[in-house]
């Protein structure tokens, strides 16, 4: 994605290093990329839109290239349960059991893979933790989007989901958890939140960036921008428990270290941080293209 390749370079040096070429989108090199930048030149990119010019890619490419999904759908999330399986073969051995389960989310696979074989037994005992799932305000799919129908990417290539979605149109602020820029979320992480079984949450960039520097103080081990995003939610669950007297084993995944981000957190001590929380119009914005969108009953008949 665009913005991130030019504030994580980092990542694209390291790349390069093992002899890949990397491409920021929007791009040139496709149909739908040069029309976005046709349309905006200066555009930060998101995920929906990288997605949608690699499907193209590999479509155009006569089977010479192919397109893996790394997130959202169910057999990347299910792939990723090993996280929580070790996680629960840990808890066994600390003689341990979590109270509440944290992770932060963007499009729902490092969530899944971690929360998901709790969630299983929970749903068959009908009890255990309570799970929250963290996402920014810049990106709010779970907390203020619409639970409906729609393209996984911003071309509308990809299929049709029912999940939580700000509009497959969507461009977030330019955040540095580029991880957690993704209009939608994954269907069963989605309908999970819809039953009531996981609790979204939102947090800003700087008190992200408070957790996440906390931690480092405290651990030893700098926060991924992303991880960040869960760490002030397992510090605010922790004083919680705290002011109410209760002890409580707080269980969260630590989904990446920050040792590529240091620029990111160069800003955040300069003071060059921005929080973003979108207002009611640009939610109502992001939203209009449901008004011309087939009806589920469409949907499902097609």
């Amino acid at each position: 994605v665009g913005i991130s390749y030019r504030q994580k370079p980092y990542r694209r040096i390291l790349m390069e290093t093992y002899g890949a070429s990397v491409t920021p989108s929007p791009s040139e090199r496709t149909a739908f990329g040069r029309k976005i930048l046709a349309e905006n030149p200066e555009s930060l990119g998101s995920l929906g839109i990288a997605i949608s010019e690699a499907v193209e890619h590999a479509a155009q490419s006569g089977g010479r290239w192919k397109y893996s999904l790394g997130s959202v759908l169910g057999p990347v999330l299910m792939h990723q349960t090993v996280i929580g399986l070790e996680t629960m073969k840990q808890m066994e051995l600390a003689g341990e059991g979590p109270d509440v389960l944290i992770g932060c989310v963007g499009g729902g696979s490092n969530f899944a893979g971690f929360a998901f074989p709790f969630m299983r037994d929970k749903i068959l005992r009908g009890d255990g933790p309570r799970f929250i799932a963290v996402e920014p305000t810049a990106c709010p799919t779970l907390t203020r989007g619409r639970y409906a129908f729609d393209y996984g990417d911003s071309a509308r290539m990809a299929p049709i989901m029912k999940m939580h979605t700000l509009g497959h149109s969507f461009v977030p602020p330019g955040i540095h958890a580029g991880g957690l820029r993704y209009h939608g979320m994954a269907p069963t992480v989605s309908q999970l939140v819809a039953e009531g079984l996981i609790d979204p949450v939102s947090v800003t960039q700087i008190k992200a960036y408070q957790a996440g520097v906390l931690f480092a103080k405290t651990e030893g081990t700098i926060p991924a921008p992303e991880t960040t995003h869960a760490l002030a939610s397992v510090i605010d669950e922790a004083e919680k428990a705290k002011q109410e007297g209760q002890e409580k084993v707080i269980l969260f995944n630590f989904s990446g270290h920050g040792l590529l981000d240091l620029g990111a957190y160069d800003k955040y001590f300069s003071g060059k941080l921005t929080n973003f929380v979108l207002s009611e119009e640009e939610i109502a914005e992001s939203e209009a293209i449901f008004k011309n969108f087939p009806k589920p009953e469409l949907l499902k008949s097609r």
